[in-house]
């Protein structure tokens, strides 16, 4: 997948969360928990991630899945489901652009951790651009925020 592909992807998913996140909010407010708007969401990954599975696999598939099962393997899914609920949380109590400032500064914040830990000695005049971008993003985030308090 070329550069150009990828970007419209991520483009595309960016604005399906918002649209996925408003709908979420819809059942939520018209069910009597969350907890009916994130099991719905996740039983719909769930028969189509095993559909695929079975059709491209078969029970080989399967059987590869349930051999990969480790406790720690259960850990994005608990954070995926965190993120979900912390997000239709976010949409229902200050707003989709607040939710979404907050979640992009802070998953910035993540992303450079992350590249530095796992780069093992960038220099630090390399870090000076993506660090003036993440602070632009940061007061971006709080001036969107606080026109919520």
């Amino acid at each position: 997948m070329n550069q150009s592909l990828t970007l419209t992807f991520l483009i595309a998913a960016g604005i399906g969360l918002v649209i996925q996140n408003t709908l979420m909010v819809r059942i939520t407010q018209s069910a009597s928990t969350i907890l009916v708007a994130m099991l719905l969401n996740s039983l719909v990954g769930i028969v189509l991630f095993v559909s695929i599975l079975l059709i491209k696999h078969g029970l080989a598939g399967v059987s590869e899945l349930v051999s990969t099962i480790k406790w720690w393997t259960l850990i994005p899914g608990l954070l995926g489901s965190f993120f979900v609920f912390a997000s239709i949380s976010g949409y229902q109590y200050v707003g989709a652009a607040t939710t979404i400032a907050v979640l992009v500064a802070s998953q910035l914040i993540g992303g450079l951790v992350m590249d530095v830990v796992r780069s093992h000695g960038v220099p630090w005049r390399a870090l000076v651009g993506p660090v003036c971008g993440a602070v632009m993003l940061i007061v971006g985030a709080w001036l969107i925020a606080k026109r919520q308090f």
